[in-house]
């Protein structure tokens, strides 16, 4: 069977100035609200129901842990953060990270998650500009990315990209090619290739092409 993918080079635009802002404000009503996480073991849990509460519906941080298709409201369980979230807001001084008597620094968080998640470094690296570009950014992992990339958020609107990221330590192949194509056209959704070069981010958008398969 031939196949055949469209390729055209972008750089993801930013979000409309109004949802922009919105972002910021979401991110201000995180920073005022003191919210404290826990390492417990490898995963990163939020205790109070409030916090996690506040972190979802603010830019969709984190999901309360048993509910499947979480929406933006109160669940009256823990909550959980991603590395990806975690470190992001950290970072950013929004929430703070203990570990039993030990407040965690970014330092600390990016150590652990490096030798958990593979290629830490550079998935992370998307991760945060995609965040700082407005966009809402979830594990994408049953799609076959890496992340899937959303303008509103879970359960608003449909994620138009799955993104994959790749790195000089990434070795890509054809079948890569071939598998997330197939993939992204069967859920409704461009693949995005994201390299990563030093400090930069650059995106390719692939876009199967179904009239040219036979």
């Amino acid at each position: 069977m031939n196949t055949s993918i469209e390729k055209t080079e972008v750089y993801l635009e930013g979000l409309p100035e109004d949802l922009i802002r919105k972002r910021l404000e979401e991110f201000s009503t995180i920073r005022k609200s003191n919210i404290k996480a826990y390492l417990v073991g490898k995963r990163i849990i939020i205790w109070d129901p409030d916090a996690g509460s506040i972190l979802y519906k603010n830019g969709f941080f984190g999901k309360p842990l048993g509910i499947r298709k979480p929406k933006p409201v109160k669940y009256d369980v823990p909550y959980e953060l991603s590395f990806y979230d975690a470190l992001y807001l950290l970072e950013r001084g929004a929430i703070k990270i203990r570990q039993n008597d030990k407040e965690l620094t970014p330092e600390d968080i990016y150590r652990i998650a490096s030798e958990i998640v593979d290629d830490f470094e550079a998935k992370y690296r998307v991760y945060a500009d995609l965040r700082d570009r407005g966009f809402i950014v979830r594990t994408g992992l049953k799609y076959g990315a890496d992340f899937v990339v959303y303008v509103y958020g879970p359960g608003i609107d449909h994620s138009p990209f799955a993104v994959s990221v790749f790195s000089p330590n990434t070795k890509l192949r054809g079948q890569d090619f071939l598998r997330a194509g197939r993939l992204s056209w069967s859920v409704r959704k461009l693949w995005v290739l994201a390299c990563v070069y030093d400090n930069s981010v650059r995106y390719l958008v692939f876009e199967w092409n179904k009239e040219l398969s036979t």
